[in-house]
């Protein structure tokens, strides 16, 4: 039987800035954001980082975007959420020197005052992401 639990408002506000992202809506994804929002990449490729505030974040997804050559795909598989914490699961496609690049990974959030305060990036298989962005 499937769970007939309410949805967090949290999910929502994940869910609906996700879909704003995938669509190539910067704007939408980075109005659920705090100012100082903070996203971390982890790894030593040439994404790997800290990006505080919006124009760090919007150069994070240039380098991203560059990198891919504009064929970065981001695949929503599971949200979950609480009041002070979200996660999303997501399955990351592109190519990379003519070669396809996949790998599963977890952006865990801090969320403060219903906004998206910071993210983690938390891949499954360290390899694999580390394989994908050299």
């Amino acid at each position: 039987m499937a769970d007939q639990h309410p949805e967090h408002p949290n999910v929502r506000l994940l869910r609906d800035a996700y879909a704003a992202f995938v669509r190539g809506d910067l704007e939408a994804y980075w109005s659920a954001c705090r100012d100082d929002f903070t996203f971390h990449v982890p790894g030593l490729s040439g994404v790997a980082g800290s990006y505080t505030g919006k124009d760090e974040f919007f150069r994070l997804i240039g380098i991203v975007m560059e990198l891919t050559a504009g064929q970065f795909q981001e695949e929503v598989e599971d949200v979950l959420a609480n009041d002070r914490h979200g996660v999303v699961l997501a399955i990351h496609r592109f190519e990379r020197y003519g070669r396809p690049k996949e790998y599963h990974t977890a952006h865990v959030y801090r969320i403060q005052d219903g906004r998206l305060a910071e993210c983690w990036e938390q891949p499954r298989n360290s390899e694999d992401f580390n394989e994908a962005w050299s």
